[in-house]
């Protein structure tokens, strides 16, 4: 039972974190720099001050930034804490980097007419996400539609056209749109 009662406090955290990290960062009272990163001593500080969160320590925050897996959500480097993607109320800044040959995106197959069109867009994200594996990218485009449609992604073509890509974590790859000329096929999925 206190395994589930703490799964269910880290889950509140990461809501939180969340909320604070990525979509209303002015509502609170900390500093974040352009990559995104506020310090982690004034997030405990300011957590501690919540009573929802008074019970929060380090170790529960790095357990938030740990227990998300494939789908990180989190970053902790040197005391500074950052949401790696999704943002709403800022875009963080990523190094750019060379992507693989082919990337995948799932979608709704509602959204394929608009996509061969303009290509893909972040639409309210603040970049569009592109998996590493088929596996992933169905998973992600399974949140939009109970039968996604599975795009392949001629990543190393659009680098080499000039598109920059980001690598927050292991599976996604981010950029800021992709043009209809680098996306090669489709299958649907198999739900």
């Amino acid at each position: 039972m206190a395994d589930r009662r703490r799964m269910y406090k880290l889950r509140k955290l990461s809501k939180f974190l969340s909320l604070l990290l990525r979509h209303r960062p002015a509502r609170f009272p900390i500093e974040m720099d352009a990559a995104g990163y506020a310090a982690l001593d004034e997030v405990m500080h300011m957590l501690n001050g919540l009573p929802n969160f008074r019970w929060a320590t380090r170790d529960d925050v790095q357990a938030v930034v740990d227990a998300d897996g494939q789908r990180k959500r989190f970053e902790l480097d040197e005391g500074r804490i950052r949401a790696l993607y999704g943002h709403t109320a800022l875009r963080p800044t990523y190094e750019p980097v060379t992507p693989p040959e082919r990337l995948y995106h799932g979608t709704a197959p509602g959204n394929l007419d608009a996509i061969w069109r303009e290509g893909l867009q972040p639409m309210q994200r603040q970049y569009v996400h592109l998996a590493h594996t088929p596996e992933g990218a169905l998973g992600i485009g399974r949140r939009h539609a109970r039968d996604p449609v599975l795009l392949h992604i001629a990543a190393a073509a659009a680098h080499a056209a000039g598109i920059a890509f980001y690598h927050p974590v292991k599976e996604i790859y981010l950029v800021e749109q992709m043009p209809p000329q680098y996306i090669e096929a489709q299958e649907r999925s198999e739900a």
